[in-house]
Parts: structure tokens; C-alpha cells; sequence
């Protein structure tokens, strides 16, 4: 008995074995001192970071602020941006270029929905739920390229967003200060966290929208004034299709960090909707908005000088220029648009800098909006030199290690846990003794890309495979990944003698 009282306080426990930080508990007392925990959560400053939420806890029922959440992330000019890569960047027309985004968009959106249900049943962020298949340790892979990739979005973002401040003044505001405003307002909003990020959605995308309407009809009557390009080769019409999956699918790694508030009895249902509908109902017609100007902009020389001058920026002001002072005004709201963007891919950036390394969990979530700024904004000035390079270069290539770790997730949950959400036990989220080892779901991935790598075509290289078929490497990814997870999964199990 006395043996069995002095265990009772876990004394020993490690702080892997706590969980730690977790929601502020009286016993982190100094600690939550040390980072004045409890004076950030009294002005709503969400504290919390990456332990998952109990069932007590999640109490939102406005599902439908899922919608708006990503409408907001939705409408803003970076699908307009995605869309005009088509014709400026591939040499594909409009109908071309509206059929292929139409067709790739209601495919790559499904993951992202499915995803999205986990979130409310399970409590855990996406990253954390990835534990179960990728394990304690080995989960730092797909977290270390989600950082990557969630990064890439906020320099474009607010590169884009700098260049547009930089056009209206002609020059006399440059491109890096514009970036750095742009970059700052979104930490603000993203510092705070869950519950002040979906009120800044929930009514964002209402002036980002009359926006882009005003825009569009202003410029509108150059929109049939389409350059003319040839036929394209299927070789084409895949590699740009590699693109829409690139700017799509990797959405799917943080779908459920927005859902974890919701209460357990949301309906899947609806969770599935409000997310698939707030991400594709805005993305396919701003896409086809962005190949129709990118299909004008040789045509208007004035489109074309403002795109020499500023980029996308320059174009977006020179469609306004008729409206004189009030166009300019719009062009400032078309710039913050982006801002719902961006706050919300820093606030998954942040959690998933506390899982990069076990320790970095006892740091607080809102210090690393601060660092994920430092960073965006130098990594943006240099990547603003040369925009659409870059852009085509990275959407490009973030499709493929998605589309693996889709592939991964979902069979997991559909086949291995059945299923049920339950099995994702709050108990051992932070346990490597009793999550998978990792290996069957990194060994499934990186084994892919012996196929992924000869099927990717990109700027800087083009796969033997890829040079007859075009680029099919995010088709590959999921589908050999796939196929390769379940006979090693049931090998881990066997080994392990535990799912």
C-alpha cells in the first residue's frame, strides 16, 4: 500500500508523459507565469497550442462559421494569381484553362473535406492526428514540409498583397514596405488565435468580395480580348493540372486545425459541405477569372505595363485606373484581402512548430506567429524579384508530398482504425511507446517518389516519364503510396503487436 501511494503523484513522469503545456493547469503554475500565460488568455489570446481538446471544451456549434472561415481564405487574389499562371505560364487559353480548373478543382477538394470531419470527433489538430500513422518522432517529416509549404503560402500571399499597395502609389511605396505591412496585420490577427481568427472570417470575405466584383467589372470589357494560343498537348494540360492539385491538396494537412472547436455531434456531413463548398465554390470561378486576365494581359498594353512594372499588383491597378481615387481605394481592399490567408496559414504554423520537436510544446503558440513573421518577410522581398517563377515553382511542387500524406491519413483511418474516432485516444498522443513506430507510413511515401520523381515536370526539371505523359507525379504520390502503406502497416502491426 505504501509502495502504491508514493506512485500517486507521478513524480517521475517525464514532461513527454504530461503532455505539457496543454491548457493551463494549476500545476504549470510557474510556467504559465514565466510566459504570463494567464494574462495573454484573459485578452483572448488562445493558449492552449497543440494538446487536443477535450470533449468539455468543444462547444462551438456554428458549424457553418467553417464556411466562411474558408471563403475568406478563399476570396482573395491568390486564386485570381493561380488562374493567370495558366495562359502567362503554360500557354493555355481560357476554355482550356477553365475546363482543366473546374475538373482538378472538384477533384483535390474532396480531401480537404474529408479531413475537415476528423477535426470535431477527434479534438486534435491534423499534425497530431498524423502521430497515428507517422508516430512520435518520424510525424517531424510531414511537419518540417507542411511548415515548408504553409510558409511558401504566406511569402506568396504577401508578396502579392505588396506589390498591389506598391502599384497604387507608383513606386513611391516600394514593394518590400508593402510586404512588410501586409505580413504584420495578418500576425495580429493570427497572434490571437482560434476564436478572434473565425470572427475576422466570418465577415472578411464580404468587402475582399465587392472588391474583385468592382475590379472585374471595371476592366471587364478587356476580358474578350483573348490572346490566341494553340492547342495544347495532354503533356500540358497535366503539368498545369499538377498545379491546381498543388494549390488545392495541401489544404487537407491543416483542414482539421479549424474544426477542433466544434462540438462532437457536428454532422459529417456538414462539416464536409460547409468545408468543400467555402474552398471550391470561390477558388474555380477566381481561378477562371485569373486565366481570363492572364489570357488579356498581352493584348492590353496597359495590363501588360502595370505586369511588367508590379506584377500582379500592377495589372490589378491598371484594370482599376478608370475609377481614378476609388479604384485605388479598391486595389487597398484587394490587398487585404489576403490578410484572412494569411492569419489563418500562420495560426497552423504555429502549431506545427510545436510539433517539429517534442520540447518546443512548452512553448506558447502565439510567440511563433511572431517568428513565422521574421521569416516570411525577408524570404517574400527576395521572392518578389521574380514572382511567377517562384509561384509556378512552388505550387508546383508541394502537390506531391500531399497528395503521399493524404494517401497515408486516410487510409489509416478508413481501414486500420475502421473508421472510428474514438481510436485516436487523447491518452497517447504524446506517447511513443503507444503510437506506431512511423516507419510503414514515411517508408510507403519516400519508396513513391521512386516513381513520383521520372513523372514531375517542372521549370527546373522534367522526369523521363513526364516528358510523354506531362507531369502525373501527384497521381503517382497518392495511388503508390497507397498501395505500398497497407502491406507495410499490416507489417508494423504485426511487429509492434499494436495498431
Amino acid at each position: 500500500m505504501e509502495g502504491h501511494a508514493r506512485k500517486e503523484p507521478d513524480a517521475n513522469v517525464t514532461d513527454e508523459e504530461k503532455g505539457f503545456p496543454g491548457p493551463v493547469k494549476e500545476t504549470d503554475v510557474e510556467t504559465a507565469q514565466s510566459w504570463s500565460l494567464k494574462k495573454f488568455a484573459s485578452l483572448g489570446v488562445e493558449t492552449g497550442g497543440i494538446v487536443p481538446i477535450p470533449v468539455t471544451e468543444r462547444t462551438n456549434t456554428r458549424v457553418h462559421g467553417i464556411f466562411t472561415l474558408w471563403l475568406t481564405m478563399s476570396v482573395n487574389l491568390l486564386p485570381i494569381v493561380t488562374g493567370m499562371t495558366g495562359p502567362l505560364g503554360y500557354g493555355l487559353g481560357l476554355r482550356d484553362c477553365s475546363l482543366i480548373i473546374l475538373f482538378f478543382s472538384i477533384l483535390c477538394t474532396i480531401p480537404v473535406g474529408y479531413l475537415a470531419t476528423l477535426g470535431p470527433k477527434t479534438g486534435m489538430r491534423q499534425m497530431i492526428q498524423a502521430r497515428f500513422s507517422f508516430g512520435y518522432y518520424l510525424v517531424s517529416v510531414p511537419v518540417i514540409l507542411n511548415l515548408a509549404t504553409l510558409t511558401g503560402f504566406c511569402v506568396i500571399d504577401s508578396v502579392i498583397g505588396g506589390q498591389s499597395l506598391s502599384a497604387i502609389t507608383h513606386g513611391h511605396l516600394s514593394p518590400d514596405v508593402g510586404i512588410v505591412v501586409i505580413a504584420i496585420l495578418a500576425m495580429l490577427v493570427c497572434f490571437c488565435g482560434f476564436k478572434i481568427l473565425h470572427r475576422y472570417e466570418r465577415f472578411a470575405w464580404i468587402p475582399a468580395l465587392i472588391a474583385i466584383v468592382i475590379a472585374t467589372g471595371t476592366g471587364g470589357k478587356h476580358l474578350s480580348n483573348q490572346a490566341v494560343f494553340e492547342t495544347p498537348e495532354a503533356s500540358t494540360v497535366l503539368s498545369f493540372s499538377a498545379l491546381i492539385a498543388g494549390f488545392l491538396i495541401p489544404w487537407a494537412a491543416l483542414a482539421g486545425d479549424f474544426a477542433v472547436y466544434m462540438v462532437p455531434e457536428a454532422s459529417s456531413a456538414k462539416v464536409f459541405a460547409y468545408t468543400y463548398g467555402g474552398l471550391f465554390l470561390p477558388t474555380v470561378p477566381l481561378m477562371v477569372l485569373g486565366a481570363a486576365i492572364g489570357g488579356a494581359c498581352p493584348n492590353v498594353p496597359s495590363w501588360q505595363a502595370g505586369y511588367d512594372s508590379t506584377s500582379v499588383g500592377g495589372v490589378l491597378a491598371a484594370m482599376l485606373e478608370p475609377a481614378g481615387g476609388f479604384g485605388k481605394f479598391v486595389v487597398v481592399l484587394l490587398a487585404f484581402s489576403l490578410l484572412g490567408n494569411i492569419a489563418a496559414t500562420m495560426y497552423s504554423i504555429t502549431l506545427n512548430f510545436q510539433l517539429l520537436l517534442p520540447w518546443m510544446v512548452r512553448v506558447p503558440r502565439f510567440l511563433f506567429a511572431i517568428v513565422i513573421t521574421a521569416i516570411v518577410i525577408p524570404v517574400a522581398i527576395r521572392a518578389a524579384t521574380s514572382f511567377f517563377d517562384n509561384l509556378e515553382n512552388f505550387i508546383g511542387v508541394i502537390g506531391y508530398w500531399a497528395s503521399a500524406f493524404v494517401a497515408v491519413v486516410v487510409i489509416e483511418h478508413a481501414w486500420f482504425r475502421k473508421s472510428d474516432c474514438s481510436a485516436y485516444d487523447h491518452e497517447k498522443w504524446d506517447k511513443s511507446n503507444k503510437l506506431p513506430s512511423g516507419i510503414a507510413a514515411l517508408g510507403a511515401s519516400v519508396l513513391s517518389f521512386a516513381l513520383v520523381i521520372p513523372s514531375m515536370a517542372q521549370v527546373w526539371y522534367t522526369g523521363p516519364i513526364a516528358k510523354t505523359t506531362g507531369d502525373i507525379g501527384f497521381e503517382l504520390a497518392f495511388v503508390v503510396t497507397g498501395l505500398l502503406y497497407v502491406p507495410l502497416r499490416y507489417l508494423e502491426i504485426k511487429i509492434q503487436k499494436r495498431v
